[in-house]
């Protein structure tokens, strides 16, 4: 019988390489930390800290990386059995500086092609992505063949069905402009739920940074809920039964890097609870907080307690 998760994602996985000096250039930098990374890989962590069954589809490199990552996964309690292996491609690895507050330049090592930009629709195991009750993508997954064609399978094998996330977690070193992003964007919101994204990732999927308008062209692509981060004005929420606005909680930042994963697998959270939005978008906002406050991505992700004691401090 198909496993039931309470969460599916599917996209990148990597090794994040980060420095453990701060405040210098990668060219001065004498020692790094090793850590699982990628975008829908971190937030499938996020899931499984608050105890939730979670698992990622993607594909690692047949390397001693790729073997970490899948030790990594099984030791944060995410299930690695769609995890697939490629022979032919290296894990990819990711370097970045940290500049607190805001500046974490990366570098993404995914030469010649990363392996989870290599998974097929025949790769796919529909059952379990239909019979997930939330499933995850990510814009990354349609910028290049065949994770393109697959993820657009996956969503529309979906239909719709459950709580179904497009991270529009757009990266333009990955696009030949924004517009070819803007494309496969608008086609996979024809298939979704529920959109997550910053003003410059709204500006992606539907040409507009204004947040409101954003929200609302979103929403008339079909998505019940559309979630917009405006950084320091911090997050809005449009659903069936209005809008909300979230402050964010303060932090002194250490690693901005993970905060949107954190967000993303808190958001999940809060959608299985069936938590109010506004409840929601304030547990999101303080666990994202967490996690800027912190190094590395998914070793950071809060549990539960964590974040509720992150709330706790701004009353």
């Amino acid at each position: 019988m198909t496993t039931r998760f309470d969460l599916v994602t599917m996209g990148r996985i990597g090794v994040d390489i980060y420095p453990l000096q701060t405040g210098v250039g990668l060219e001065d930098v004498t020692s790094f930390g090793k850590y699982l990374g990628g975008s829908a890989t971190n937030v499938a962590v996020a899931a499984a800290r608050y105890g939730r069954s979670s698992a990622v589809i993607t594909k690692t490199g047949g390397d001693p990386f790729g073997r970490f990552l899948h030790r990594a996964l099984t030791g944060f309690g995410v299930d690695d059995r769609y995890v697939d292996t490629s022979e032919d491609l290296p894990t990819p690895v990711t370097f970045c500086e940290i500049f607190p507050p805001d500046d974490f330049p990366l570098y993404f090592y995914r030469f010649p092609k990363a392996p989870d930009l290599d998974i097929a629709a025949g790769d796919l195991d529909f059952d379990a992505i239909r019979a997930a009750k939330i499933f995850w993508v990510t814009v990354t997954g349609l910028s290049q063949e065949p994770s393109r064609s697959a993820t657009l399978a996956a969503l529309e094998a979906r239909g719709r069905s459950g709580i179904t996330v497009l991270d529009l977690d757009y990266r333009p070193m990955f696009w030949k402009s924004r517009e070819q992003a803007r494309e496969w964007v608008g086609k996979a919101l024809d298939h979704v739920t529920v959109a997550v994204g910053n003003l410059d990732e709204c500006d992606t999927a539907v040409a507009t940074r204004e947040p409101r308008d954003a929200a609302k062209a979103l929403r008339d692509k079909g998505i019940s809920l559309a979630v917009v981060k405006q950084g320091p004005k911090g997050v809005l929420a449009v659903d069936d039964s209005g809008e909300v606005e979230v402050p964010p909680v303060p932090v002194e930042v250490v690693n901005g890097l993970g905060a949107g994963d954190a967000f993303g697998g808190a958001l999940c959270h809060g959608l299985l609870a069936g938590w109010d939005t506004e409840r929601i978008m304030r547990f999101a906002n303080a666990a994202g907080s967490h996690v800027a406050g912190e190094l590395a991505c998914s070793d950071a992700m809060p549990t539960e307690d964590q974040v509720l004691r992150k709330l706790g401090e701004r009353l």
